[in-house]
């Protein structure tokens, strides 16, 4: 007996294919629906790695108020490499309590944020740690060693308890070195912890919480510079 051709049978199945592919896009557009709501705050919308680091007190995120500061590199002629943009994200300051010349020699480290790293550098085309206070104070006209080591010299010793702003904190390269390989400068002191700014490797001129692990792990001393 011959069997009778299957015409029927697939059409009814072309059908059943495109109703589940149907309720899988569905499903895509309400799960991106839902997305979009989850990772909306204040009105913009964040990617999953931002909203875990605003969860978790970090500030990748620039607060209202940021700005942004644009690097561009070009390639050189005939080399064929692309040219790139970098965009460093400047955080609002937070208000300080410093006095007199510490207060505008603070305010002279800050308008420096966002200059890239230079070993040996001391322009705004690229500085290193110690001339980015060098730099500063001279700003307020008052001259201070150009190392970080000649610099660690040019105070008194006091404990992380004491610190206050305008004061010097000296760092190793790795945990528990007592060898100073980087400085930077107490910008402001209250409920919230310490803030130091400093001329980073990989960042440039910006604030950093004192109380990281990164940098306690690898701090050596504070200094108050005799003034």
């Amino acid at each position: 007996m011959t069997k009778a051709p299957n015409t029927l049978r697939r059409p009814a199945a072309a059908r059943a294919w495109r109703g589940y592919y149907g309720l899988i896009i569905v499903g895509l557009l309400l799960a991106s629906s839902c997305q979009r709501k989850l990772n909306q705050l204040n009105g913009r919308y964040y990617s999953a790695r931002d909203m875990a680091r605003l969860k978790h007190g970090q500030r990748a995120v620039a607060r209202p108020g940021g700005t942004k500061t644009k690097v561009k590199t070009t390639a050189p002629t005939g080399s064929g490499s692309v040219a790139t943009t970098k965009t460093v994200v400047k955080r609002p300051f937070r208000p300080g309590n410093a006095t007199g010349v510490l207060a505008s020699v603070i305010e002279n480290a800050r308008s420096y944020q966002g200059t890239p790293y230079l070993f040996g550098g001391t322009t705004r085309l690229g500085m290193d740690c110690s001339a980015l206070l060098q730099l500063s104070f001279a700003d307020a006209g008052i001259d201070i060693p150009r190392s970080s080591n000649e610099q660690a010299a040019w105070g008194d010793p006091i404990k992380p308890t004491e610190l206050r702003p305008g004061d010097f904190l000296f760092f190793g390269a790795s945990p528990g070195s007592q060898v100073i390989t980087h400085v930077g400068m107490v910008t402001v002191v209250d409920a919230e912890g310490v803030e130091f700014i400093h001329a980073s490797t990989s960042l440039g001129v910006i604030e950093n919480s004192f109380e990281a692990d990164y940098y306690l792990s690898r701090f050596i001393r504070a200094v108050r510079p005799r003034l």
